[in-house]
């Protein structure tokens, strides 16, 4: 209650020393206010106008925590709002689907198809093109410590429930987890999530250190408990604590006997070309494909794809949080920093675009060009997509290309 009355007061003081400013807008629905005031303010002050904005999870993450957590628990009024607030903090469209397809695994079929039908309406009323979630999907490479895993899955299932050995390993982690509709830290970021908001702790120990293993650190995943406490309830979170407790201290004490976490060695990888299907509409203008997506795992956040362009095609204005940077390989296109010039870009040429710059690129009116694109992600995050680049910008100071 104190933390309650301290928010309200302080939204109230920040609102007379801001009276020109417009007061934030409510988040709990009419009703919530009218049956439960005290539950609507709970919601604005405490929910949305502290947890949501706390430094420890970006706002895509926490979308991710509570989108998951509300799958898992069939929570289908709940689902709109929330699938629509992810996508507009930075969860894409082929992510949510993503994050069902996994949690058809982790909650049950029944609770994935239900969040189907919801997505569904979310995609039709933005007016998502679902063709561009069909494309294929590439394999990544099969994380470490493997081996191991699928050992000890035939140990304790093979006799007794074989066929359960079985789709674990051949689906559940051999197929799966090595989608690249979510980067690894992403579904463990999801299972972790679902996993406590279902109240299955036992599950939690492994899972926990998968996901430190992926990226996640124990600050982020500290923050998944907390926000978990409001979406889940308390004594779901406080029983995760305890887990989560354990793990720790065990990696910890692995560290200061001088070993760390058990992980199988890095191997050279060779990942085959997989031509990939058309770039989604809401984020180009006119026909154009990406191939050889990678990324790799975590620690390591780079990522990329050959993309190529065909005539006229370009991106949307976009940023990429870390930068990006471009190996023209075929053809001649156009890039542009907003604010700057238009630039030619030819074979050979090597365009480096600043962290958070808003720029686009693709190819000349009349030529098509094909460039490698590498980025890094922060926090989950490689790209932020905005709008589409009209024929006035993309014509407009460009130059033709010649030899």
């Amino acid at each position: 209650m104190r933390l309650l009355k301290a928010s309200i007061a302080a939204a109230s003081m920040s609102a007379c020393a801001h009276a020109q400013e417009a007061a934030p807008a409510r988040m709990a629905p009419p009703d919530v206010r009218a049956i439960t005031p005290a539950l609507a303010d709970y919601t604005d002050a405490v929910l949305f106008g502290d947890v949501w904005k706390r430094p420890g999870l970006s706002p895509r993450d926490r979308s991710i925590v509570t989108v998951s957590a509300l799958i898992a628990g069939g929570h289908t009024a709940q689902m709109t709002g929330h699938f629509n607030r992810a996508i507009d903090n930075g969860v894409k469209p082929a992510e949510l689907t993503g994050i069902i397809t996994h949690l058809a695994f982790y909650a049950g079929w029944p609770r994935a198809m239900s969040a189907v039908s919801v997505a569904k309406d979310v995609f039709e009323q933005r007016g998502i093109d679902t063709a561009s979630l069909s494309g294929a999907v590439q394999t990544l490479a099969p994380l470490a410590g493997e081996d191991e895993r699928a050992a000890s899955v035939d140990s304790q299932l093979g006799a007794s429930a074989p066929g359960l050995a079985t789709y674990t390993n051949d689906v559940l982690f051999g197929d799966l987890w090595r989608r690249d509709d979510l980067l690894p830290r992403d579904r463990s970021l999801v299972t972790i999530s679902a996993l406590i908001a279902a109240g299955q702790g036992e599950q939690l120990p492994f899972h926990l250190n998968r996901g430190f293993d992926n990226g996640l650190t124990p600050e982020a995943v500290s923050e998944v408990v907390t926000h978990l406490a409001f979406y889940a309830g308390w004594p779901r979170a406080m029983s995760a604590v305890t887990v989560l407790k354990t793990v720790l201290d065990q990696r910890s004490s692995q560290v200061s006997a001088g070993a760390a976490p058990a992980r199988a060695e890095p191997r050279l990888t060779v990942q085959r070309y997989v031509e990939s299907s058309p770039a989604p509409s809401e984020n180009f203008t006119g026909a154009m494909k990406v191939e050889s997506r990678f990324q790799r795992e975590a620690p390591a956040r780079v990522g990329g794809g050959v993309v190529s362009f065909t005539p006229g095609a370009r991106t949307n204005w976009h940023t990429h949080p870390l930068g990006q940077t471009l190996v023209v390989t075929e053809g001649c296109g156009w890039v542009q920093e907003e604010g700057g010039p238009v630039e030619t870009i030819r074979p050979g040429d090597v365009v480096v675009i600043p962290p958070n710059a808003r720029h686009w690129h693709g190819a000349t009116a009349e030529t098509p060009m094909m460039h490698v694109a590498i980025a890094e992600r922060l926090d989950g995050v490689a790209v932020t997509w905005m709008e589409a680049v009209s024929d006035q910008q993309y014509s407009g100071g460009a130059t033709a290309c010649r030899s």
